[in-house]
């Protein structure tokens, strides 16, 4: 598992050279991880600066009128900067992983979070990724 976690593109060869196994005891075991959706899925690592989005941020959030419904996720789910959303223990609710192209964009982002939300907002600009998963 961990060889696909590193290249979902490899080859059951590769996979099977690696492991020291069948290419079909590998296929096999693929196969029944992804029935099990131990294996959720294949996807691209994309640079977002390549993208044009050259400023991460942690944003946490916390509702203004914490007797209203708790449904910022879904309010917020809309907005293609927000990268992820996590529920959080702690004084905020949730934190959110959001990329845009720069301070302005934050800005404007963070106004449309607290308008699309009803929250408080507080953020975090990353300035160096050392490892995302």
């Amino acid at each position: 598992m961990r060889e696909l976690v590193l290249d979902g593109r490899a080859t059951l060869a590769s996979l099977a050279e690696k492991a020291g196994l069948s290419i079909s005891a590998v296929q096999s075991r693929v196969r029944r991880l992804e029935s099990r959706k131990v294996i959720r899925g294949y996807s691209a690592k994309i640079d977002p600066e390549a993208l044009g989005h050259n400023l991460s941020a942690f944003v946490a959030i916390t509702p203004l009128d914490p007797s209203q419904p708790d449904d910022a996720p879904a309010r917020l789910r809309h907005l293609p900067a927000v990268v992820s959303c996590h529920s959080v223990a702690g004084s905020e609710s949730y934190v959110l992983l959001v990329r845009v192209a720069s301070p302005r964009a934050l800005e404007r982002l963070l106004q449309e979070i607290r308008t699309a939300a009803n929250v408080n907002t507080r953020s975090t600009i990353i300035l160096q990724t050392f490892y995302d998963e």
